[in-house]
């Protein structure tokens, strides 16, 4: 059935009322748990003095965060603020050499903040796999690519190339292994869209205005080699109606979810209760459930953020970057779950898509998922948590094609027939609600720790049944209703202007 498949709008009110107060009643839970809990000793490690005039200490368990918004924060206003402006002169004198001038501003950047060593090291990556380019072969590329990223995100290489830097501060480390892994995937993509390129090849100074472009270097996302010469060459400038005040409207709504994550940290432990399992022990079933949820959640917006923020910057120089990632909450299908969209949209362009076609084949598609994960896993830096996370979200990706394939077969296919539009989207909404969480339980994992993911789907799928397990599922079935709606008005949407175009035109 067609994603435009209405219910009846009261249907939809108590889907809406029933999350709301779900929603309320877990942020109460975690706050009255936050405030009697704060003198554990577990707590005091990752929970500090923040807002004394209102007596609120902060939870400080994610040291990401903390970084940007507190020691790394002057830094990037500094860093990105100098490169707007210099972006800004550079396209109001010469539009067509504003690539060359990013790389010089970038360059410059980074050597002052980590110096000639870590220059060097990046030269070294990108002459290297620049040199392999030049074979044209997709396969001894991918391969050159892989062993180069195996050295920053293996030990004991990756110990051995931090050596070479010189130096120390508190976020050396962190820069360091941004800057070589988003590289080395940028100097891959460099390789393989060279390899496409069928009259002569790339220069190298092409590989550097992409590699060295600053509001991507460290942090990301990957934007492809063939996107980012393209729109970092075109001369054309000018700006569509409302795009400044669409990039001011975002930019402030990122500055309002700083603001709304730094409240949260006051009032809700979500990232310290976890760690204390002797307290996550005695939660009741749901509470837990809204914990895990919340960690997701949070973990989105610090992604959302991050990257919203580094988006803003680049469209201030007329490029069009990956976007944000799809919030927590929209998701019920594993085939849209990522946190970072540059690397997403990279793995589908290299790996997922050129193995997977047009992923109807379940043999191809099952090999297509596991290099996709391989590659992943080497990106993510192999670990025994990282292998259960990504065999875990391997199996529900196709997992989720296998069922499809299924139910296209009768009996099934000819039941869902004689349904009605409005039945068939709530019975594919209960599944919905049950893929939902397998994408909670499988990446909370990588969120929290391997016993918390544990303890979570032990109570809910096994100690938890069948009273706490129907109500997780039913208030999560209201949600993705509640989503579906709103792909179906944006579905509307896109099919009435797609309609009033030609009219205009």
């Amino acid at each position: 059935m067609g994603i435009k498949s209405a219910l009846p709008k009261y249907e939809l009110y108590c889907y809406a009322a029933v999350l709301g107060l779900a929603l309320t009643w877990a942020a109460s839970w975690i706050i009255e748990a936050s405030d009697e809990n704060v003198g554990r000793k577990v707590f005091k490690s990752s929970v500090k003095p923040g807002w004394s005039y209102f007596g609120r200490k902060m939870d400080v368990a994610d040291f990401e965060w903390v970084m940007w918004f507190t020691t790394f924060r002057n830094h990037i206003l500094f860093a990105l603020s100098g490169h707007v402006i210099f972006a800004k002169i550079c396209s109001m004198i010469s539009p067509k050499d504003r690539g060359m001038m990013y790389m010089v501003y970038g360059l410059f950047a980074i050597l002052i903040s980590m110096g000639w060593s870590f220059i060097t090291l990046i030269l070294a990556h990108c002459i290297m796999l620049y040199s392999v380019a030049l074979v044209k072969r997709k396969w001894i590329c991918f391969v050159a690519g892989l062993c180069s990223l195996a050295t920053i995100k293996m030990e004991p290489y990756g110990s051995w190339q931090a050596g070479f830097v010189t130096g120390s501060f508190e976020l050396q480390d962190i820069l360091f292994y941004g800057g070589c892994g988003f590289s080395i995937m940028r100097c891959m993509s460099f390789a393989l869209e060279n390899c496409e390129k069928k009259d002569g090849n790339y220069t190298f100074v092409e590989l550097l205005k992409y590699n060295f472009y600053l509001p991507f270097f460290y942090f990301g996302p990957v934007m492809t080699f063939d996107q980012f010469r393209f729109q970092a060459n075109n001369p054309n400038l000018t700006r569509k109606d409302r795009e400044v005040w669409d990039i001011t409207m975002k930019a402030l709504v990122h500055l309002g979810a700083i603001l709304m994550v730094d409240v949260f940290f006051h009032f809700l432990y979500i990232l310290t209760i976890p760690a204390d399992m002797k307290l996550v022990k005695q939660l009741s079933d749901c509470s837990l459930a809204g914990l895990a949820y919340s960690n997701l959640v949070y973990d989105w917006v610090k992604a959302a953020v991050m990257f919203g923020v580094i988006n803003t910057v680049a469209r201030l120089d007329h490029l069009d970057p990956p976007q944000p990632p799809k919030c927590i909450t929209m998701l019920y299908v594993f085939a849209e779950t990522h946190f970072d969209r540059g690397i997403n949209d990279w793995l589908c362009k290299y790996v997922y898509d050129y193995i997977g076609k047009d992923h109807n084949g379940i043999f191809r598609e099952l090999v297509a998922t596991i290099c996709t994960f391989i590659v992943t896993t080497l990106w993510l830096g192999p670990c025994e948590l990282v292998y259960i996370w990504s065999f875990f979200n391997c199996f529900g990706l196709n997992f989720e094609l296998w069922v499809a394939k299924l139910c296209s077969l009768p009996p099934f296919s000819t039941i869902e027939g004689l349904l009605s539009e409005a039945m068939s989207r709530r019975i594919r909404s209960v599944f919905n609600a049950l893929n939902f969480w397998q994408i909670i339980l499988y990446n909370i994992l990588a969120l929290n720790s391997l016993d918390f993911a544990k303890l979570v789907a032990k109570r809910l799928v096994v100690k938890g049944f069948p009273l706490s397990t129907l109500a997780v599922l039913f208030v999560t079935y209201c949600g993705v209703q509640l989503v579906k709606e709103r792909e179906r008005q944006q579905a509307l949407q896109e099919e009435q202007e797609a309609v009033e175009k030609p009219k205009i035109e």
